[in-house]
């Protein structure tokens, strides 16, 4: 009974009519940045942060980042499909076959079997996530420092072992992110550290100015740099309906996919993307007929898509629950929280429950209104590929200078944004992801606190991380963890990943 009446919270507050528009405004906005290939959601959401603090309301913030978020992994299944661009980094598996699909005249089957997959997954993983809500920050509320700072540890290994590429350069980009994130004020002393005597780091670097800066600012750049390589080779959509054989040839794959991407999605570092890959993998292996895939079959664009929008709801489990991010969005999600004064963690729950209720009610809603709403708009969302980058970009330069500066009216913040963009820029150019960086300088400051207290509550014993039953056993998964991504075949096949994605 208690998960349906907070359940019923949650509803009563996300269909306030505010709530509803912005999480219409949230997903047809998610869509969007999801059709045009290279902007992203972690971009879009850097850049809309400022306006956060704007809004007045938490929980209509977060509602509206959180659409944008899952409406991106939809939008992104539409180019992938019809253009063979995919938007989102997690749609790359969908193009393989749904391109192949567009190319012999099915291109409005495979975008209505991409919804209605994608409707299935959201629509169970939000109830997986109310589900495991309670019992989970009844578990964590028993954390104390020692644990809180060992399931950190954890996280920023496994955003480097899921990550692709050079382990070393993920590792450094984690290690960067940790030292960004601990510049200014020490919380225990008060006394400045790493700030150069600089007054405007007092307080360390602004998160909106850095997450700008490395995602939206150096993304452009690099569109910018690819502009010439775009095409616009756009497939005819025609009937969106889904014959009898489509679909006996969908069920089965949406399920799994479901169930994969709702276990990966709690996964720190990519959980969408590594869904989709998995389930892509899985289908193929057990198909009857594994030459079609790659020549347009339905189970590789139902299967994947149903796994990474799965793992899109699901990565909120750890952000709602420990205030731990699952992915660079999550902490993107965490910095709007904390801006609008919300502390990330257990206590979010207890403390705010028509937000923590709200957000996760509106992830079915704004499911829904992405069914319903963008496959009727499809034509609109193609036409907008057609925009060339140089007009578009320049615009949204503008509005991440203006928006930035907003949040403090503090003019060293647009120094930050431009500083962090050239360093972005840089970072993908020597083929560094820049998502370890930006968990690291989420985690960076209260890693540190954690390990400060945990050590002050043990009289400086080292030894609390591994006498304490649940820190032991989360350090030690964390070392194998560790070990396993040192494996040749493993970092063999994070070069191959990386790869693909480029």
């Amino acid at each position: 009974m208690e998960l349906f009446d907070n359940l019923a919270l949650g509803f009563t507050t996300a269909t306030t009519l505010t709530n509803l528009g912005f999480c219409l405004i949230g997903v047809l906005l998610g869509t969007l940045i999801g059709v045009l290939p290279g902007i992203g959601a972690t971009a879009t959401i850097a850049m809309l942060l400022p306006i956060t603090y704007q809004i007045g309301e938490p929980v209509t913030s977060l509602i509206m980042l959180a659409g944008i978020y899952y409406g991106a992994q939809y939008g992104g299944s539409t180019t992938a499909i019809l253009a063979n661009m995919p938007g989102e980094s997690s749609s790359a598996v969908t193009a393989i076959d749904g391109y192949q699909m567009a190319r012999k005249g099915r291109a409005g089957p495979a975008l209505a079997i991409a919804a209605i997959g994608s409707f299935f997954a959201g629509t169970v993983a939000t109830f997986i996530v109310a589900a495991l809500a309670i019992p989970l920050i009844a578990y964590a509320l028993k954390f104390s420092s020692a644990e809180t700072f060992s399931l950190m540890v954890l996280g920023l290994v496994c955003s480097v072992a899921l990550a692709s590429g050079s382990v070393v350069k993920a590792l450094a980009m984690v290690s960067l992110g940790v030292l960004l994130g601990i510049v200014g004020s020490d919380t225990i002393s008060g006394v400045p550290r790493f700030n150069m005597d600089i007054p405007e780091l007092a307080d360390g670097f602004s998160f909106v100015a850095v997450a700008v800066g490395v995602f939206g600012i150096a993304e452009i750049l690099r569109n910018l740099e690819n502009e010439k390589g775009r095409s616009t080779d756009i497939a005819k959509v025609g009937s969106l309906f889904p014959t009898r054989d489509d679909w006996m040839q969908m069920v089965a794959p949406i399920f799994r996919g479901t169930i994969l991407g709702s276990a990966l999605g709690v996964l720190p570092g990519g959980g969408a993307i590594l869904a989709s890959f998995a389930s892509y993998t899985i289908e193929k292996r057990i198909s009857k007929n594994p030459k079609e895939f790659g020549q347009g079959a339905v189970a590789g664009v139902a299967g994947p898509e149903s796994a990474n929008n799965a793992a899109a709801q699901t990565s909120f489990i750890p952000l709602l629950t420990l205030g731990i991010p699952a992915n660079p969005v999550m902490a993107l999600m965490i910095g709007a929280m904390i801006i609008n004064g919300v502390v990330p963690g257990p206590n979010v729950a207890t403390e705010e429950p028509a937000l923590f209720w709200g957000i996760i009610a509106s992830m079915w809603i704004g499911n829904l209104l992405l069914i319903i709403l963008n496959l009727p708009l499809v034509g609109l969302w193609v036409k907008l590929l057609t925009v060339p980058y140089y007009i578009l970009f320049p615009i949204i330069m503008s509005f991440c200078a203006i928006g930035v500066y907003s949040v403090n009216s503090n003019v060293y913040d647009l120094y930050t944004v431009a500083a962090f963009g050239l360093l972005g820029y840089v970072l993908l150019k020597l083929r560094c992801e820049p998502a370890p960086l930006l968990l690291g300088f989420v985690l960076g400051k209260p890693l540190d606190e954690n390990l400060r207290q945990a050590m002050i509550k043990a009289f400086g014993d080292p030894t609390v991380f591994v006498t304490r039953p649940i820190s032991a056993v989360v350090l030690a998964i964390t070392l194998v963890v560790f070990i396993l991504m040192l494996l040749p075949a493993v970092r063999k096949k994070r070069e191959e990943v990386f790869v693909e994605e480029e």
